[in-house]
């Protein structure tokens, strides 16, 4: 019984530290968010490569360059837009929100390029087993545009949550053996 009751005590004190350093930087959240999105890219910019040379439309590879580009950039504007224990840098939150609608943008014209070389009159593509990566670039490019708007969203809302955060009650709670009578803290001998 006592593994189990030690092992409640290290989740619940786990848990209670995670929310301890969430409140004092609540900016966490949307840069986790940052990350998952940017790996998600990332991990399959094969399958986006590959589109882009079997499609060859114009601008496909430029979309692919600034996506990848102003993700990188964007967590250089993200950690400079936060800096701790310090109020929020205006500028790079606006420079930062612009990158995240070129991106967007980006991934929609990617998006409309990929759907033109389907649904052309003359010598669509076809996807089959060999062309099976344009569909999952399909589907990478939708996810990654959701998750980058759940992140726009977890930044707007960053001062509601930060508030919510600190309503959280950390505190330890120290059991009293009953002795603090016996303390002399008068320093009389």
């Amino acid at each position: 019984m006592s593994n189990t009751a030690n092992g409640t005590g290290k989740k619940s004190e786990f848990l209670r530290k995670l929310a301890v350093s969430l409140k004092r930087r609540p900016s966490v959240i949307p840069f986790i968010a940052l990350i998952i999105c940017f790996l998600v890219y990332s991990l399959n910019l094969t399958h986006i490569s590959d589109t882009t040379a079997k499609i060859q439309g114009v601008g496909m590879g430029l979309c692919g360059f600034a996506t990848m580009l102003f993700s990188m950039l964007s967590f250089v504007c993200f950690l400079n837009a936060f800096p701790r224990r310090k109020k929020p840098h205006i500028p790079m939150l606006i420079l930062m929100f612009i990158m995240f609608g070129i991106i967007i943008f980006c991934d929609y014209f990617y998006l409309g390029r990929i759907t033109n070389a389907l649904t052309r009159a003359d010598n669509p593509i076809e996807i089959g087993p060999t062309t099976m990566y344009i569909q999952q670039a399909q589907s990478v490019l939708h996810i990654h545009m959701i998750l980058l708007i759940i992140a726009v969203a977890l930044i707007v809302l960053l001062p509601v949550y930060s508030k919510l955060l600190r309503r959280i009650n950390t505190s330890i709670i120290v059991e009293d053996n009953g002795a603090m009578g016996e303390i002399d803290i008068s320093g009389e001998n």
